[in-house]
């Protein structure tokens, strides 16, 4: 396996501690981050516009993810620069918490305003990104490789089962008084504490005041934004988990209107049974996901293999998402659930380990996983931006204002054929098995 990363030697107890904080970190971000993504800001959108409320979520998730990605990459850069008592990372991970919290306060008193609710997403995307750029860095400052698919592992069963957690809670939150209001306070509420939290469970980051310095400059920033020179295994990675997440959140960004307008169209109680429905299919997705991500992080290394799990991964979310078109009901949505959650817990649990295993420079790996995490906000440009142009495609070939069932056929169709090809990037790797 490639290793070009070498990490400081940690001891046991700090490795439990920072696996932990990986681990609750996720959990803690990706509960209000999917139970606003997919449920809390697309009803929001439908109660301004219920006949535009495709474009306008494509619109925020778009422009919100062009900020997340300059984000990336900008502050993923000023960490690695970062001379302090306190390290390099520990000082963005709490600023960027801090201000994702302060814009998701704010929308829960601006939620019907679109220009509003536009400016304070794009805010909350920038802050996120402030944390997640040196939050992911340290998995490559002061994780040994050996040990890496294990904690990956774990992270990524904290994203697992905090995305469909989310989509649980958004469920609930929909269905109450003030459920909308509610959310983005909860929102608030993690992202403020979830930077402060996560670094007091990690061994504390050392001073670094003493390591060459480079200051900061214009010239730096334009640099950050310079990929690595032949390093054909880094765009493999990047394009292929691009792709991969982009066919996630084609469907995952639009699950609410997909019940709505797709499983229960027509149905005067559409909305009630969508938000049940979402419910039963977290609760699906939880338990298959959380084995297979615990399972699959510890396999990987004992068997010294990232890249093919990676890709089988890929491949079984294709066939799960290929259940709502044979079962055009609740029961091909919840197998979706099951068969496309286990795909999607394996690649989360082995993903993160990849990306790491294909950086040519560990001195940079701030700045490089800022682009290969530019993945996270190009898949969600890429998903929303693909499904919205479905949508209102469709609506305009059929004439209608209202959402036919045919569009969202497309959405599934495209989203399996987009993963498949997610999959086929990562077995061209060469470097890491």
């Amino acid at each position: 396996m490639n290793k070009v990363s070498r990490p400081p030697r940690e001891n046991r107890v700090n490795l439990i501690r920072l696996s932990v904080g990986f681990t609750v970190s996720a959990v803690a971000c990706a509960i209000p981050w999917v139970a606003l993504t997919s449920v809390i800001l697309p009803a929001v959108l439908e109660d301004i516009n219920a006949a535009g409320k495709e474009s306008m979520l494509g619109t925020i998730n778009a422009v919100g993810s062009v900020v997340a990605l300059l984000a990336n990459v900008i502050f993923g850069t000023f960490s690695d620069l970062t001379r302090s008592r306190f390290g390099k990372r520990t000082p963005w991970i709490i600023i960027g918490g801090l201000i994702a919290g302060g814009a998701m306060a704010l929308l829960a008193l601006n939620q019907h305003s679109f220009p509003m609710i536009l400016l304070l997403w794009c805010t909350a995307q920038l802050g996120y990104n402030v944390m997640l750029a040196p939050f992911v860095a340290t998995m490559s400052d002061r994780i040994p490789d050996e040990v890496r698919g294990t904690i990956s592992g774990f992270y990524g069963a904290g994203i697992a089962a905090g995305q469909t957690i989310g989509n649980l809670v958004g469920a609930r939150l929909l269905k109450a008084d003030s459920g909308l209001t509610h959310g983005w306070l909860l929102g608030a509420a993690v992202f403020a504490a979830i930077g402060i939290v996560t670094v007091i469970i990690w061994p504390r980051e050392g001073d670094n005041r003493g390591e060459s310095d480079e200051s900061f400059s214009a010239k730096r920033i334009l640099e950050s934004f310079r990929p690595p020179k032949n390093a054909p295994d880094f765009y493999y990675a990047l394009v292929g988990r691009t792709l991969m997440m982009g066919g996630y959140w084609m469907i995952n960004t639009y699950l609410l209107y997909i019940a709505q307008d797709y499983i229960f169209a027509g149905n005067a109680n559409a909305t009630t049974l969508a938000a049940e429905l979402i419910a039963s299919m977290a609760v699906i997705t939880l338990a298959v996901s959380l084995v297979a991500a615990l399972g699959a992080g510890p396999i990987t290394d004992f068997i010294g293999r990232r890249k093919l799990p990676v890709a089988l991964a890929s491949v079984m979310f294709a066939i799960g998402s290929a259940m709502p078109l044979i079962f055009h009901s609740a029961l091909g949505m919840y197998l979706f659930a099951g068969i496309a959650g286990l795909g999607y817990g394996v690649y989360n649990a082995i993903d993160q380990a990849l990306n790491v295993s294909v950086l040519p420079n560990p001195d940079e790996a701030g700045k490089d996983l800022g682009i290969l995490n530019l993945a996270n906000t190009l898949s969600m440009v890429v998903g929303s931006l693909m499904t919205s142009a479905i949508v209102v495609i469709v609506k305009n070939m059929t004439h209608t204002s209202t959402t036919p069932t045919s569009a969202y056929t497309v959405v599934f169709i495209v989203a399996i054929i987009v993963v498949l090809i997610a999959a086929w990037l990562i077995m061209r790797i060469k470097k890491v098995k």
